[in-house]
């Protein structure tokens, strides 16, 4: 095939024929096939304009707008004031510091003694507090560190929205007045662990996390520690059942944080950070598996030691198989599918552990282990021969009756 196109040929101006058009479609070997398309046109004024046919394609001259090529961009102004409390918010790290203040919480309502609103209030208020302030120091030590991170690069004061100077001011402030309201308004044990938590976490955890993988344990004691916080602030003191929630927090960070540091291994290796995920990836997959088993045991210990009854190591049974579960799948293909289903589940895992054993607790108020007590020593008493009981006189003055008669006297 081959095409001939015939282009302007103009036959006459006088007449009319500005332009004729003829495109025809031939064949090397063979007469004319058909006529492809014909378009003529014709005018018989030749001083009209020529109209415009669809044919005619208009080129849209694109304007020429100039980018911006520099590596470097102005720093933009904000107002502080009117982004104070979304900036307070950051630098609190708020979804951390309601973890903690939930597992305080959780402390406090499983110690067994009589429930305060106060002191309850205060506690939590207090811890938050605390909390605050040690997640605003932590960033004020870590600004060129996460700079080279995707997952901090835009805290306020890598991104400059905050001097350096303002977070030492939120630390102060919410340390000084979390302290005093847990020192005043609970009691000088809560505000102890609370001021021994700030300085492990700002003074020692932070520094060690560039230094060694001995960090990741050194901050499972600092998440720890509050759960014990909220038991000391209902009941004063801290016994056995303290220390089950503190096992139970210790042991949860390590599938919870493992399987979150797993995918953020290139992150921790440019910042240089001494993490179990990045200089030893085989022992932070078998130290998550460990501890979910750790989990799974101090479950079933804690009716033994009275802080729940028998129905929470069943109903929490099937919850703990099922995180070990995937702290083994975790273990058995070590990627980043795995690795994000046990951390999901970590989330849920702990909040419903904390109401099971909430809806489970074995003592109610202190007085009710007292009054059980009292109610054996009775039936013990009882089932003694009345040769051996022993009766205990009334503190306070002894006076035996007389069995004479006094007699009255004379002056009567």
């Amino acid at each position: 095939m081959s095409y001939l196109q015939l282009t302007k040929c103009s036959l006459c101006l006088k007449h009319g024929f500005l332009d004729k058009k003829v495109l025809l479609k031939f064949c090397l070997n063979s007469p004319i096939q058909h006529v492809s398309r014909i378009s003529t046109s014709c005018y018989l004024n030749s001083n009209l304009p020529p109209p415009l046919t669809t044919q005619t394609t208009i080129k849209k001259t694109k304007k020429n707008v100039p980018q911006d090529t520099r590596v470097w961009r102005e720093t933009p102004t904000h107002d502080i004031k009117n982004n104070l409390g979304q900036y307070c918010m950051m630098l609190s790290k708020f979804r951390l510091t309601s973890l903690v203040v939930m597992t305080s919480m959780a402390g406090y309502a499983l110690a067994p003694a009589p429930f305060d609103l106060t002191t309850f209030t205060l506690c939590a208020i207090g811890t938050g507090l605390v909390s605050s302030a040690a997640n605003s120091i932590n960033q004020y030590h870590e600004v060129p560190f996460d700079a080279q991170m995707s997952r901090t690069k835009n805290r306020v004061l890598v991104k400059g929205l905050l001097e350096p100077v303002h977070a030492i001011g939120f630390a102060a402030a919410t340390s000084v007045t979390g302290l005093s309201l847990l020192y005043f308004g609970v009691n000088p044990l809560t505000a102890a662990l609370g001021a021994g938590n700030l300085v492990l976490y700002t003074s020692i955890y932070t520094p060690l996390k560039r230094i060694s993988i001995l960090n990741t344990w050194l901050g499972s004691v600092v998440g720890a520690i509050p759960p014990m916080m909220g038991w000391a602030g209902c009941s004063g003191h801290l016994d056995a059942g303290a220390l089950v929630l503190a096992v139970l927090l210790y042991s949860w960070q390590f599938p919870h944080f493992n399987a979150l540091s797993w995918n953020l291994r290139p992150d921790y290796s440019r910042a240089g950070y001494r993490m179990m995920a990045v200089t030893d990836p085989a022992l932070c997959r078998r130290v998550a598996l460990r501890h979910t088993g750790v989990i799974t045991a101090t479950c079933l210990a804690s009716s033994y030691f009275e802080v729940t009854n028998m129905w929470f190591a069943l109903e929490s049974l099937p919850l703990n198989i099922y995180f070990m579960y995937l702290a083994w799948d975790f273990y058995k293909k070590s990627d980043s599918g795995s690795s994000r289903k046990l951390f999901r589940f970590s989330l849920i895992h702990l909040p419903a552990l904390m109401l099971l054993m909430l809806v489970n607790k074995k003592y109610w108020s202190s007085s009710e282990p007292q009054e059980n007590s009292e109610i054996i020593r009775t039936h013990d008493v009882n089932k003694l021969p009345e040769t051996k009981r022993i009766s205990v006189l009334p503190r306070g003055p002894y006076v035996s009756a007389q069995d004479s008669v006094i007699e009255p006297s004379a002056n009567q």
